[in-house]
């Protein structure tokens, strides 16, 4: 599951004098769903996600951009997550 499978990656949307980026629509709707979940159970209950969403929306975005960018760092943290897994049953079979 990484940002791109999970619709979550940036996609540039800029014009001349602005730097925008719109979120990619594609990508699987179950995962997407799952993360947005996990993004937002942890911004209601996680104090380091909820001072991360306070500067990011302090720094200009929009509270949904800083969702996006917390959706981004929980895809990065599930993806390293399943490719340790994996890599552990792999040496497992191996081994056997």
């Amino acid at each position: 599951m990484s940002k791109g499978i999970c619709g979550v990656s940036p996609v540039p949307a800029s014009s001349v004098k602005t730097t925008r980026h719109r979120l990619n629509w594609g990508g699987d709707r179950a995962a997407n769903s799952a993360l947005h979940i996990i993004a937002i159970g942890r911004l209601r209950l996680d104090s380091k996600t909820q001072e991360y969403v306070a500067r990011r929306v302090a720094q200009g975005h929009s509270k949904l951009e800083a969702i996006r960018c917390v959706k981004r760092y929980i895809a990065r943290e599930v993806f390293n997550i399943i490719a340790r897994r994996h890599k552990q049953i792999n040496r497992a079979q191996i081994a056997a």
